[in-house]
């Protein structure tokens, strides 16, 4: 239908499982501390997502380590816990860039996140990441945040470049809208945010309505008798 792209920013496996029913998930996206939460071994969390996503659907697992060579041998274990649409997430630290620039030309597929910025973001695109991850409600705390995802948008559409901005880190519905409204390609929301996209009060009012009024007319709750 389109080329969005919606990714659940959890280790929950119920959770994971209730809203990709609901909705067209494309995959999820972990981090460090997301996995710590989960209350599990990591690599446990990680296996059951792993265990329970479709081949074509993205898994996202970010790296530890935070010197070169620990970046590196991360995200080479990573990206071999499956067969194929494993994403290495790694900061854009000065190790991480390097780190991205080798990755991505073995062939690792790389998601550049901490972005705070639309010039850091475009610089990781330049060395070859697939995705950018600005940090949206961070940003914003530190002014202009909106405009800068926007910008980092409009500067890769200006050099017709292939990364994706996925937005992350969002603390409400409003900050998802804004930046699908400005033409973002991918976004990674926390299982709140998700259910709140969907979740408007009016909707039950209004087939509580219609079931009413069917019932009143037709003795039933059902279009069949």
């Amino acid at each position: 239908m389109d080329d969005f792209e919606l990714y659940l920013d959890t280790a929950d496996i119920d959770a994971i499982k209730d809203l990709d029913g609901l909705l067209n998930v494309q995959g999820v996206t972990t981090n460090p501390s997301i996995l710590a939460k989960s209350s599990k071994d990591p690599l446990e969390a990680l296996g059951q997502i792993i265990d329970y996503f479709r081949p074509d659907q993205k898994i996202f697992a970010q790296v530890v380590s935070t010197d070169f060579d620990g970046i590196v041998e991360e995200a080479r274990f990573i990206a071999g816990l499956r067969p194929q649409n494993m994403y290495v997430k790694i900061p854009v630290s000065h190790n991480g860039l390097r780190a991205i620039k080798q990755l991505e030309a073995e062939g690792v597929h790389c998601l550049a996140t901490s972005i705070y910025s639309a010039d850091a973001g475009f610089m990781a695109a330049h060395n070859g990441a697939e995705y950018l991850a600005p940090y949206v409600n961070r940003m914003c705390n530190y002014g202009g945040g909106m405009r800068d995802v926007c910008d980092l948008i409009d500067m890769l559409a200006m050099q017709n470049s292939g990364t994706k901005v996925l937005g992350a880190s969002f603390k409400n519905t409003d900050q998802v809208h804004e930046l699908i409204a400005a033409g973002i390609q991918a976004v990674t929301v926390p299982v709140d945010v998700a259910y709140n996209l969907i979740g408007h009060p009016g909707v039950q009012i209004a087939v509580d309505e219609f079931t009413a009024n069917w019932k009143k007319a037709y003795g039933r709750t059902t279009l069949r008798a």
